[in-house]
């Protein structure tokens, strides 16, 4: 799907669900990681997570769309728009929209570190590329060596 037949899919929901027209620009983005999509208060623009349409299926994109629509119709009307205020709560429950995202596999939830190991077989994990010539490692202070680009689960740094 392209950022077009996605703008196009959102107009449809909102004129069918909302009987009101969507007039900004919806996109997939991709650096989206933990939600399936968001709403700009400032734009008035819609992102939607391009992971939801890979791992998920079409029901499952509507269903963030109507939600971020939801978040659209109630600022634009100047009525309460966040998840905890009633109206939000009501006009979801109303359209059908999904209230929380399903979680992504666990390969994308990963983060991508870089291993590093000194002379003496300490292992150091860094999110960013470091100089080897210039650090040396903080327990034994012996030289580094790069040894791969690896995988992290979030809850082992």
């Amino acid at each position: 799907m392209t950022n077009q037949e996605l703008q196009q899919l959102v107009e449809q929901i909102s004129l069918e669900q909302f009987c009101q027209p969507f007039e900004h620009k919806t996109r997939f983005n991709k650096r989206l990681r933990t939600t399936g999509g968001r709403y700009l208060l400032a734009t008035h623009d819609i992102e939607i997570n391009p992971l939801m349409l890979s791992q998920f299926d079409l029901n499952n994109l509507t269903g963030i769309i109507k939600h971020e629509l939801v978040h659209y119709h109630l600022h634009t009307r100047h009525l309460p728009h966040m998840h905890r205020d009633k109206e939000f709560k009501q006009l979801l429950k109303q359209v059908d929209g999904l209230r929380y995202a399903p979680r992504i596999s666990k390969m994308q939830s990963q983060k991508k570190y870089w291993l590093y190991v000194c002379e003496k077989g300490h292992k150091i994990y860094r999110q960013r590329r470091i100089n080897t010539a210039r650090f040396v490692c903080g327990d034994c202070k012996t030289a580094l060596k790069l040894v791969r680009y690896d995988y992290l689960n979030n809850n082992q740094n």
